[in-house]
């Protein structure tokens, strides 16, 4: 592989009662828009530079008998997990194409992180991510997908442009024209839970009922994409664990997972490394990797059919248990014992 890069340029309800889950059967399929015309022409996609088209965004793998397994790359100095590591862009793209020789199914770049801070201007937001997204396409494997965290419409425009395939969108649609650029670009989108306006703080939240108010807002932002012109089958939900939520109310999110999945919308857990699963173990962030197994193994019980991890290969090897225990998967063998 070429590493040098220039930055300018269900069928079977599975395990019954007692494990996974049955959960309504959604594939990212059928890739419609709304027309161009009623989406502003500063959000059309362009041609690209060179004059070829830009790559068409791929459709997600049906979830209905496999979990995906999305891994992070964070083009950032002060992303909460590895704090830098994977700033430069040679060791962001490194990053992406290890994680697919893991077994990623999607790979997730963002340039800006959730918590409160300073705004990034856009173009800086645009130049983070846009070439990292532009090389993995041309290096990744066509299985693996290319997703990009982002909160502004004009990002989500430019990396759907060069490759992206979903956007990831951890602020619940905060720019009203999220929802029309990705269907503009036939892309899909994940909308996920939280309450504060992009990197401002919110402290001390609270809930009359966590569980009932985090389904409304979904729903309700389901509305607004559909509406929008997103296809049913091309939106994601994400109930927002530890996003603008204490660890109690994130335990209690994770308790009513069900709830999210009674949507009928393939669903999104990003729980690896997280606070909650620190506080619930009292353990610091590089030693919850059995926490946050434990933990995602419990949303999959309970529906989520995509995991967001750091750690790809650990993530992807329960996920392949639990699709073996399940009967969604054979054994990968040899099978020798006691034959």
């Amino acid at each position: 592989m070429n590493n040098a890069y220039d930055e300018s340029a269900a069928d079977r309800p599975p395990l019954s009662d007692s494990t996974l889950a049955r959960t309504p059967e959604t594939g990212l399929d059928a890739p419609q828009g709304v027309p161009a015309e009623t989406v502003p022409a500063a959000e059309q996609p362009a041609p690209a530079a060179d004059g070829a088209a830009p790559p068409s965004p791929r459709p997600l793998p049906g979830t209905s008998r496999r979990v995906l397994v999305m891994g992070i790359v964070n083009r950032t100095r002060d992303s909460f997990f590895d704090e830098g590591r994977t700033w430069g862009l040679q060791a962001a793209v490194e990053a992406g194409i290890a994680a697919a020789a893991d077994g990623a199914d999607l790979v997730d770049v963002g340039g800006v992180k959730f918590a409160p801070g300073e705004a990034l201007p856009v173009a800086e937001e645009i130049d983070r991510v846009v070439p990292v997204v532009r090389a993995l396409r041309r290096e990744l494997p066509a299985r693996v997908l290319l997703s990009v965290d982002t909160f502004h419409a004009a990002v989500a425009r430019a990396a759907v442009e060069v490759g992206a395939d979903l956007i990831n969108d951890t602020t619940g649609l905060s720019d009203p024209r999220m929802a029309p650029t990705v269907a503009s670009a036939g892309a899909s989108l994940v909308i996920t839970h939280s309450l504060a306006e992009p990197r401002r703080p919110y402290p001390s939240p609270r809930y009359d009922d966590v569980v009932a108010e985090v389904r409304g807002f979904l729903a309700a932002r389901l509305e607004r994409a559909l509406e929008a012109g997103i296809p049913r089958d091309r939106i994601v939900l994400d109930p927002g664990p530890d996003l603008n939520k204490s660890t109690v109310q994130t335990l209690e999110v994770l308790r009513g997972w069900q709830e999210y999945a009674a949507l009928g919308m393939p669903l999104l857990a990003a729980l690896s490394r997280k606070d909650f699963v620190g506080e619930s173990l009292g353990l610091p962030k590089d030693e919850r990797l059995e926490g946050s197994l434990a933990a995602a193994a419990w949303t999959v019980q309970h529906g989520a059919r995509i995991l967001r991890v750091h750690d790809v290969a650990a993530t992807v090897r329960m996920v392949r248990m639990l699709e073996v225990l399940a009967g969604w998967r054979e054994p990968a063998g040899p099978l020798v014992h006691n034959v």
